[in-house]
């Protein structure tokens, strides 16, 4: 009677320690696996690309090409949707690399990035900003084979002591040139001065 018991106090002593190794190890790979994501996180929103509809927190996204990195993101919070090939972001900003190591700062409240073509769609409180100038509006649509920015609303642009309008716009990020069309208007103060060879293109 005794002998059977210790046998049995035995074969559950065995047992929870099956349990709790399982347990140690299952903890120590979610561990291994957080720090390698937590240490490139360029490369999460990547990773995801094989899996169904995901949610995810903050997330990071490079887009290079010929090896040049030419964009990168910064989201708040990101929903992939597999099936339509895209990502909603929410509170996003993005550095858009110019050939001249200058950079380009894009921030908006929204966004929708193609995951087959990298283009983005932004939407919502949408600024531009380099160290020149600002560029204000609600709706713009990046399109990455073109490196061209497109605004179909009004926009506004800010800068020197300058401001001008426009119904519409378009960036040129390789040539660094920016293209107003429609009812343009510029309000110049009394005794503004252009910086020479830093006017607005």
């Amino acid at each position: 009677m005794v002998w059977s018991r210790l046998k049995k106090t035995k074969k559950l002593s065995v047992f929870l320690l099956i349990v709790i190794l399982v347990s140690v190890g299952t903890v120590v790979s979610v561990f291994l696996g957080y720090r390698q994501v937590s240490n490139a996180p360029e490369t999460l929103l990547t990773s995801i690309k094989e899996g169904a509809n995901l949610s995810l927190g903050k997330i990071r996204q490079t887009a290079t090409r010929d090896g040049k990195k030419e964009w990168s993101l910064e989201a708040d919070s990101a929903n992939y949707m597999e099936a339509e090939n895209k990502v909603d972001l929410k509170n996003l900003s993005v550095v858009y690399f110019l050939k001249d190591n200058r950079e380009v700062y894009l921030e908006a409240d929204q966004g929708i990035l193609q995951t087959d073509t990298n283009d983005i769609e932004f939407s919502g409180n949408v600024v531009i900003r380099n160290e020149e100038y600002q560029m204000k509006t609600e709706h713009l649509n990046y399109a990455h084979g073109q490196r061209i920015i497109i605004c179909d609303q009004s926009i506004r642009i800010l800068g020197q002591g300058a401001e001008l309008t426009a119904e519409s716009a378009q960036y040129d990020l390789n040539a660094d040139k920016i293209f107003l069309k429609g009812n343009v208007v510029a309000t110049i103060p009394r005794g503004f001065e252009a910086i020479p060879g830093r006017g607005k293109r």
